[in-house]
């Protein structure tokens, strides 16, 4: 691997996407333009179906703000490749807008990216769900293949991606648009980066992320968990030779096909068959609990948030 050509006061590029949030969003900008970095930072917001906000454009000698509309596919992997194919600084970052950096997150990342001569960067974050606060940070140095395909690894979450631009676009490629709804499209994204090059882990909270009390963008759209699941699991051979990531990818599944309600069989089928991989799978006997009407998917959902964990 070749030694990484940027410092600590490398210009980089932060893509935020967007639907309708105007005011998470300006708190999103304004904790990214007033980040302890001596480089430039240039923070583009793709606006994805919904209108463009030119008032929110800006520029300074350090710090400039552009927005402009998803060019591509409708979602947030077309918005995110939207930005990435308008980035054109050393190091690339993503944000989304509803989370908050704290003030040294990019010179810390950068820095570390620099002493490990890593090709992309995570950090920890802190999960924010009405008045409880939880910290997640990835275990160990690195986030590798293995790692990945045995754990959707929480604390590795997209607002604290940063990238070396080059290698990203060069050797990982855009993010998958094909993905049923964009489920997964971050996961998806970080093990393919761990298989191209070296994630390296900053082991303290760098990013605020807000988890919302009525639930994720995705946390109620089953069909999307579950198709989105189905495809990651083709996709990507190494979960599936992992007993553990197997199980847990179909306890997960088996939980969206329950929460659906109109495929009780394939719900139970899909829970057996990851209990098969592994009975300590928790997501198995969540399912098989809310196809049999003991629990409802909604509750456990807000329990699990509560605790800064998802399904």
């Amino acid at each position: 691997m070749k030694p990484t050509s940027f410092s600590p006061t490398s210009s980089v590029d932060v893509i935020i996407c967007t639907k309708d949030r105007i005011e998470l969003l300006a708190k999103a900008i304004r904790s990214i333009t007033e980040q302890d970095y001596p480089g430039n930072i240039r923070i583009t917001v793709v606006f994805d179906n919904s209108p463009v906000r030119a008032d929110l454009q800006m520029t300074s000698p350090t710090r400039q703000v552009r927005v402009m509309t998803n060019s591509r596919t409708p979602g947030l992997p077309g918005a995110r490749n939207t930005g990435l194919l308008e980035a054109t600084h050393p190091l690339v970052a993503f944000c989304d807008d509803d989370d908050a950096w704290r003030a040294d997150k990019l010179v810390s990342q950068v820095t570390a990216m620099a002493a490990t001569n890593a090709t992309a960067c995570v950090c920890g974050i802190e999960v924010h769900f009405g008045e409880e606060r939880r910290q997640r940070i990835p275990a160990g140095p690195e986030v590798t293949v293995s790692a990945l395909s045995g754990s959707r690894l929480t604390g590795a979450h997209p607002s604290t991606y940063l990238f070396d631009r080059d290698h990203l676009l060069g050797n990982v490629g855009l993010v998958d648009e094909e993905l049923p709804y964009g489920y997964g499209e971050d996961y998806d994204y970080l093990l393919r980066s761990a298989q191209q090059g070296k994630v390296t882990v900053l082991p303290r909270v760098g990013t605020d992320v807000l988890w919302h009390p009525q639930g994720s963008y995705f946390s109620r759209r089953w069909e999307a968990m579950a198709d989105g699941l189905e495809y990651l699991m083709a996709k990507h051979p190494e979960i599936t030779a992992n007993r553990r990531g197997s199980a847990w990818m179909q306890g997960q599944r088996a939980f969206a096909l329950a929460a659906l309600g109109n495929q009780p069989g394939t719900a139970a089928k899909t829970a057996r068959k990851s209990l098969q991989l592994s009975l300590r799978e928790p997501r198995a006997y969540l399912a098989l609990a809310v196809t049999a009407k003991l629990l409802k998917p909604a509750y456990v959902v807000k329990v699990l948030n509560s605790r800064g964990r998802g399904i």
